[in-house]
């Protein structure tokens, strides 16, 4: 029970799940334009969310969020599915398949075998297509990776039904119908529009205010949690930023291209310009990250470092301030 399925590997692995479906029922749909569509761009800090002992930094929408916007902007309709028991989710998986219908699952990744020990930890958010069958083992289609792969049933019980924050209960999801012609000229406007709307929001812990908290906070995090918990916590960030997906750099890159893709689809010159700008902001990120890791590493000379990486992230939200606006603007 084999799907003809063809795998493209994609930078994040919602965008990637919902650009491969798309492909395989006929709609060629870029990874970048997913994600734009889809609003997918976003910096949340989420004090009262404990991920890995720390508090949770998100720099993308919740997850399934991606494709629910993308899917009712494009006029997509889909099935999405969580189960009670192991069972059933098993038994509904393999109808799609005997149907020809391959199919997104949400997962945790810590039991993934197929993943470096160094990236499995207890994050349950992760997406993968699951194409085909064959015996007690199922065919495998993550983005995220460069070729297909394969879990065992009991494998994929277990990272489907993965427990903790964001367990997904055996969450499937699909397509289920589409529009005559897809007409992305109005999806791109609303995805940009929602984009701006969520990063210059008058929220303290959202987009470039939530990105100016986090800033405050790290200053204070070695006198008010000690050198060793500080550490941890901005790890934590750079973990979200840089090894969750493609993290706040990498999204950054992604929205990037998408304005490239958006700036031909509106016959919009600014949003290329705009395009080119994100992709600088995308690698202060990334220097960032880098700084960053150097401190909790315990590999910084740098005197007074949990400030100056504060300052990098007051910078970061003052460019990105600036950038929205007239993204905005620019529509």
């Amino acid at each position: 029970m084999k799907i003809d399925f063809t795998h493209h590997q994609s930078a994040h692995c919602e965008n990637g799940v919902v650009s491969n479906l798309m492909k395989y029922n006929g709609f060629n749909v870029s990874e970048p334009m997913v994600f734009g569509i889809g609003s997918g761009l976003l910096f949340c800090y989420i004090p009262f969310l404990m991920v890995n002992h720390a508090p949770a930094i998100t720099y993308r929408t919740m997850p399934g969020q991606i494709f629910k916007k993308f899917a009712t902007r494009v006029g997509v309709k889909i099935k999405k599915e969580k189960f009670k028991t192991p069972k059933a989710a098993q038994e509904r998986l393999d109808e799609n398949l005997k149907r020809n219908n391959p199919v997104g699952l949400q997962v945790g990744v810590f039991n993934l075998s197929y993943f470096p020990d160094e990236y499995r930890f207890h994050f349950n958010a992760h997406n993968m297509v699951v194409y085909g069958k064959e015996g007690d083992t199922y065919l495998v289609s993550d983005p995220v990776m460069e070729s297909v792969t394969t879990l065992t049933d009991k494998e994929l019980e277990k990272v489907r039904f993965a427990k903790g924050a964001f367990a997904p209960k055996g969450h499937l999801y699909y397509p289920i119908a589409f529009p005559e012609t897809f007409d992305l000229a109005p999806a791109i406007k609303k995805g940009i529009k929602d984009t701006c709307r969520t990063m210059l929001a008058p929220v303290p812990i959202v987009g470039v205010k939530g990105i100016r908290h986090v800033a405050k906070l790290i200053r204070k995090w070695p006198q008010k949690k000690g050198i060793k918990v500080a550490n941890h916590y901005l790890g934590q960030v750079v973990r979200m930023q840089e090894e969750i997906g493609t993290g706040g750099g990498g999204f950054r890159y992604i929205f990037a291209a998408f304005l490239q893709e958006a700036s031909k689809e509106l016959q919009n010159e600014k949003l290329k310009e705009l395009s080119k700008e994100m992709t600088q902001i995308g690698d202060l990120w990334r220097d960032f990250a880098i700084d960053a890791s150097r401190i909790y590493k315990n590999r910084s000379s740098k005197p007074d470092a949990y400030n100056q990486v504060a300052n990098q992230l007051e910078t970061l939200a003052d460019m990105e301030e600036v950038f929205f606006k007239k993204l905005k603007k620019a529509l």
